[in-house]
């Protein structure tokens, strides 16, 4: 009887094993050909790929030369390559293999309260950096700890880092990634180099995106990459993360300065145009409908007050006391807006004092 029960079932197993194996290789398969955002596919993967910092590249690679680093303090506006520069300095100091081992990375998204930077930071700065690297080149004796989004970091945490920055100065070095050096602490950015990174120049973004375009064999037209650089405003991972969205979108088409408005949530031109000759009628219950139909179209207010801005302060058919009354209520909307105001009311109130502005005589 258990020879009849066996029989079969060691039969059996051959055909599952198979399966199990072509299984396997197939999520390899799929593994290898897995897409990789292009933000993170074309980030530098040394220092003299990171594009139009040239007074921060200068003195890392001297740095690098001499295997002898600072601690670092890299501040400026969001997508200008902060990240991404001292991650390829980390990888030319210690290559690929010792890279995990002697770099630790935190963010907004871990905790790093004062707890964590008692324990888990201070444990690895502790830690005696050992070892040379494969390829024979010489590796620094110490590590390095990112931590990036430092302005997010409560006071009490900065000030806790501040003692084991002085402690473990031989074999620690740090660095410190923010957008807003006003909030770090001042015992924090005296024991840093500080280092300022510029918004990207249009040339420099408009080189890079063609760039990718060109690898990716995407059709954009020019006039559609001049339009990508103006909505990112400086910032080369927005610019490229809408051209991939863009790219998705059109499906091997041609991309078009109308598909960039969509993906980007530019509010049109002609919206804002036709909101301002709303203002000049004098009818509140025109701008009441207008202000709806804006809403209703899901265009966002905030996005509103940065387009409005621009075209007030650029236009020459209001005065300069129409100006700096219309500005300042933009700034006071702005600030209710972060603050979580409802955005009808917010916008209704905004129109209602450019339609004061504009109608009142001069």
């Amino acid at each position: 009887m258990q020879a009849f029960l066996k029989g079969p079932a060691s039969k059996s197993t051959k055909p599952i094993a198979a399966k199990e194996k072509s299984a396997a290789g197939s999520s390899g398969e799929g593994k290898r050909t897995k897409p990789i955002p292009w933000v993170e596919k074309y980030r530098p993967k040394n220092v003299d790929e990171v594009a139009f910092q040239d007074e921060v590249i200068a003195v890392l690679k001297k740095s690098l030369e001499g295997a002898d680093l600072p601690n670092l303090l890299f501040y400026g506006p969001p997508g200008t390559g902060k990240t991404s520069t001292i991650l390829a300095a980390a990888r030319e100091l210690f290559g690929p293999d010792l890279f995990r081992q002697r770099v630790l990375e935190l963010n907004a998204s871990d905790e790093r309260g004062i707890q964590v930077i008692r324990e888990k930071v201070k444990a690895f700065a502790q830690l005696t950096a050992s070892g040379s690297r494969s390829d024979g080149k010489m590796c620094p004796p110490f590590k390095i700890v990112i931590l990036d989004e430092a302005d997010s970091m409560t006071s009490a945490a900065q000030a806790a880092l501040r003692r084991t920055m002085e402690k473990e100065s031989k074999t620690t070095r740090f660095c410190l990634i923010c957008n807003y050096i006003s909030r770090i602490i001042e015992p924090l950015t005296s024991r840093c180099s500080k280092f300022r990174f510029k918004p990207l120049s249009d040339s420099i973004q408009q080189q890079r995106l063609l760039d990718v375009a060109e690898k990716e064999h995407v059709k954009i037209s020019n006039e559609a990459v001049s339009y990508l650089v103006k909505v990112s405003d400086g910032d080369l991972r927005k610019a490229i993360t809408f051209l991939q969205s863009a790219t998705r979108l059109m499906g091997g088409k041609e991309i078009t300065e109308k598909i960039i408005t969509e993906i980007a949530g530019v509010i049109p031109k002609e919206t804002i145009d036709e909101l301002l000759l709303g203002c000049q009628s004098g009818s509140f219950e025109k701008l009441e409908t207008l202000a709806k139909n804006l809403i209703n179209e899901g265009f966002a207010v905030a996005q509103l007050v940065n387009q409005l801005h621009d075209t007030v302060v650029e236009s020459e058919d209001y005065s300069d006391k129409q100006k700096s009354a219309i500005v300042e209520k933009l700034a006071e909307v702005d600030k209710c807006l972060a603050d979580g105001a409802d955005e009808f009311l917010q916008l209704m109130s905004l129109c209602a004092l450019v339609m004061q502005q504009l109608t009142q005589n001069t």
